[in-house]
């Protein structure tokens, strides 16, 4: 199994280094809406600063593993098949997902914050749920991926499957942020983080479960 997961692992780090099309889109597209938001509203209040992150994050994360299975041709999923298990693609699926996310958010973070300000207190804080917030994005959309992957409009599908799930998720991280522009300590918010890792753990059994008949369907 751990072979597996690093091999697959490693296929999907050497395609992303010659393709390169993913990462430089999302970079473009995390430019462009730092500038929009820039000329909209300059520096724009700390909640709304907090808002605008999250909801453009949530956008990116969709187009970035929207991509995880749509770009796969289908003899290759079908070689997949014959060489790893179904709980190891998901595996290898949600660390990729959750690295490129993670990548993308701190990329994100660091133009937003040149262009439109950073009012952040507790870097502390805020980095631990954007870790959060990436490790969630990609527990919950990787399974979708797969699902919106095996119709013919893979993105919009994607999209609406992807809405109803992750809003509570969203929100409980704006929640979250607000109190990083407070000195507070990681425990005082203790039981939303709580709440956010349990709506992951669930998600990821439920993927558990239902990964292996979405893969051999």
């Amino acid at each position: 199994m751990l072979n597996q997961i690093t091999s697959l692992l490693y296929k999907d780090f050497v395609l992303e280094r010659r393709l390169k099309h993913t990462i430089n889109g999302l970079v473009i597209y995390t430019l462009s809406t730092s500038f929009i938001i820039y000329f909209a509203y300059n520096q724009p209040e700390p909640t709304t600063w907090i808002a605008n992150f999250w909801i453009i994050l949530l956008f990116v994360s969709i187009n970035a593993i929207a991509k995880g299975f749509s770009q796969e041709k289908i003899n290759r999923l079908a070689y997949y098949y014959t060489i790893a298990s179904p709980i190891a693609v998901l595996i290898s699926k949600v660390i990729y997902n959750t690295l490129l996310l993670l990548l993308l958010s701190i990329v994100f973070l660091i133009i937003y914050s040149l262009t439109s300000g950073y009012p952040i207190f507790n870097n502390a804080l805020f980095m631990t749920i954007v870790l959060l917030g990436s490790i969630s994005f990609a527990i919950t959309l990787t399974c979708l991926s797969l699902i919106a992957a095996k119709t013919s409009n893979s993105n919009t599908l994607m999209a609406v499957l992807s809405f109803p799930v992750i809003i509570p998720i969203i929100l409980l991280l704006i929640k979250l942020s607000k109190a990083s522009l407070l000195d507070i300590s990681i425990l005082d918010v203790s039981p939303d983080i709580g709440i956010v890792a349990s709506i992951d753990t669930v998600t990821l059994a439920v993927s558990y479960i239902l990964f292996p008949y979405l893969w051999t369907d």
